[in-house]
């Protein structure tokens, strides 16, 4: 795990640009503490910042050339079959100085060039340069979880692990408004575009090739449509089991120590289950919240723990702990990303480096299997009958009456609220719905008139149609399933894991996104993954004789912050004479101060609905702004 940079310039007003690659390099420390090196020639410069994990000599330091001198490599990740690749290149001949898996790929993508990509099983983003050619070749992994963004202009090209990288090379910073726009809706900004005009992310499962000033993108990878002829359900368990537990035991390789979060759900308690069957002495993480008792799942990890046997650590927070670490949280984020969980995943992975450089997660599992309540709302208004209809038809009940997320009966009236507007719209438009926060109106409404002059509607349609491409009009469960996992997973979820774990130098390991793994999982019907009366479905039913039965008996809870209790107490001065201050958002220009002022009244109400979500968009963009854009 580290953090990689680079530059091409194609003339001398590029040139010039390449004495940025130090500084950028250094912006990565966070995610390689342990070693930092540079290489530039006429034309080129490449940075890298590494996190030892396997190999962790001196010899196995990046930029790394092979024997030629000819191809040079900068790698973010782990490739967890290089052990068998390794032999495969060794048959034929190929030498060894190190046991890295970074030899490793470097050597294959010199056999095979872009087809080695196919041959890789794990997590990646990484260039190779190519000095006779005077080339570079980029790829990003499968499913998004190593980040890569670039910029391409006429007088260069550059690449990063993060925007804080980027920025370090002066690039021209102009908001895209289609872009902000998105982001108030959902939260986080769908790849490949950025806050930013002038800077690109690569989608997940694509390369990028550069080559004389011309970059070409080609997609290598693409998850499989379902198999009509898929295998009884009992066999489908089986060979799920086989799976994940393969995927597990290959991730358990590491020259560091090496543990795995356990929240006490079904998707930890898996890993952590088959990880204990081949590390002894398995390390297991959680994190609780002594003030909020709903969302405290450590009893719950404290029993899988015992049924497991695994070493156990818990660290029991107050809101007062979280509060403390909301402004380290919002200086590290250098794209707006609004996420709140991210807070909790940033304490956990911070406590968590304290005993182990690597980690295990059970991400991804409720993207491909419908883990989330959203999921049972899809399936219901699919599948919708006289109980749905009738939801539907009380929506103007549900419009009048009291919604928050902070009491039982105003978060039912709430999801009321949502599913019986969900369910009057068409499939994309039902979808994009309940995967955002606000509706597209009442974004746009946020914005100054002079902002909503630099909004271009048709771009921004053109994106929103290309996210939402896999679902028809009549959608099924696996479109959905498809359209969280190509855009959730990779843009909200997967960005929250690697820059809150970065930020604390630690890595994270996600078996459930072996490519193997989510192959097969969308070869099943959705029938398998959830009914009328279970979410999941064949993740429980294959574990459930492995995991403690009381799993089975409690209910999904959210990763959540007290964000309402924040905004109303600690963070309210922030709130009210600082960020969304009267003064800050007129001088700014961005926001119009009445839709401002709306948020803020309703934040304050006893009618506050989803409004603190909103709210934290607002105010990790201000903060962003003020460090990032404000002259």
């Amino acid at each position: 795990m580290c953090g990689i940079t680079g530059i091409y310039a194609f003339n001398l007003i590029g040139k010039i640009n390449k004495i940025h690659v130090t500084n950028a390099t250094m912006a990565l420390e966070k995610r390689g503490p342990d070693f930092q090196d540079i290489y530039t020639d006429e034309w080129a410069g490449l940075g890298h910042r590494r996190l030892s994990i396997i190999d962790t000599s001196s010899i196995a330091h990046q930029p790394m050339w092979d024997d030629t001198k000819r191809y040079c490599i900068i790698f973010n990740g782990e490739i967890f079959n290089y052990r068998e690749l390794k032999q495969t290149l060794l048959a034929k001949g190929i030498s060894f100085h190190t046991q890295s898996d970074t030899e490793v790929l470097l050597k294959l993508y010199i056999q095979e060039k872009e087809a080695c990509l196919n041959k890789l099983n794990g997590f990646f983003s990484f260039c190779i340069y190519d000095k006779d050619e005077q080339s570079f070749f980029i790829a990003r992994d499968r499913f998004g979880i190593k980040p890569l963004l670039y910029v391409h202009d006429e007088d260069k090209f550059l690449f990063a692990s993060e925007m804080k990288a980027i920025l370090q090379y002066g690039i021209e910073k102009e908001i895209d408004y289609n872009s902000l726009h998105t982001y108030l809706q959902l939260n986080y900004i769908p790849a490949p575009q950025t806050i930013f005009k002038s800077v690109r992310k690569l989608l997940p499962g694509h390369f990028l090739k550069l080559a004389r000033r011309q970059i070409s993108i080609q997609q290598y990878y693409s998850i499989p449509k379902e198999d009509a002829q898929a295998m009884p359900f009992e066999e489908a368990k089986k060979k799920l089991y086989t799976l994940l537990e393969a995927s597990v035991q290959r991730r358990l390789v590491a020259d560091v120590p090496l543990g795995s979060f356990l929240s006490g759900g079904i998707d930890s308690s898996v890993v952590t289950g088959l990880a204990s069957k081949h590390k002894k002495n398995l390390h297991t993480f959680s994190i609780g919240f002594r003030d909020e008792k709903f969302f405290d799942e450590t009893a719950y990890a404290t029993l899988v723990a015992r049924h497991f046997n695994t070493e156990h650590t818990v660290f029991s927070l107050t809101n007062n702990d979280l509060f403390g670490h909301v402004h380290n949280i919002l200086d590290y984020i250098d794209e707006p990303f609004a996420d709140s969980s991210a807070i909790n995943v940033y304490i956990l992975s911070k406590e968590t480096r304290k005993h182990a450089t690597v980690a295990l997660s059970g991400d991804g599992a409720d993207e491909m299997l419908a883990g989330y309540n959203k999921h049972e709302a899809f399936y219901r208004m699919i599948h919708a009958g006289w109980k749905e209809k009738t939801i539907t038809t009380m929506a103007p009940l549900w419009s009048l009456l009291p919604k928050s997320r902070n009491g039982t009966l105003s978060n039912t009236v709430r999801q009321l609220d949502r599913f019986a507007k969900a369910m009057q719209l068409p499939a994309k438009e039902r979808y994009w719905k309940l995967a955002g926060f606000a509706s597209e109106e009442d974004s746009l409404q946020l914005f100054s008139e002079k902002s909503r002059s630099l909004f271009e509607s048709s771009d921004y349609y053109t994106r929103k149609n290309t996210l939402l491409s896999n679902l028809s009009s009549r959608e099924t469960m696996n479109e959905v399933l498809l359209t969280d996992t190509q855009l959730i997973l990779p843009n909200d979820m997967l960005t929250k894991v690697d820059l809150m774990s970065m930020a604390n130098s630690l890595e994270v390991r996600v078996p459930f996104l072996d490519y193997e793994v989510v192959n097969f999982v969308f070869s099943l019907p959705d029938s398998y993954k959830i009914d009328g009366s279970i979410r999941k479905k064949i993740l429980q039913e294959t574990f459930r004789e492995m995991l403690p039965a009381r799993l089975y008996k409690r209910p999904k809870k959210g990763f959540e912050v007290p964000l309402l209790k924040w905004f109303r107490g600690e963070m309210r001065s922030l709130i009210e004479n600082d960020l969304l201050s009267k003064t800050r958002i007129e001088e700014q220009g961005i926001f119009d101060y009445n839709a401002i002022a709306q948020l803020k009244k309703q934040l304050f109400s006893h009618n506050p609905g989803d409004v603190h979500a909103r709210i934290w968009a607002l105010i990790v963009f201000q903060w962003w702004f003020k460090k990032y854009c404000k002259s």
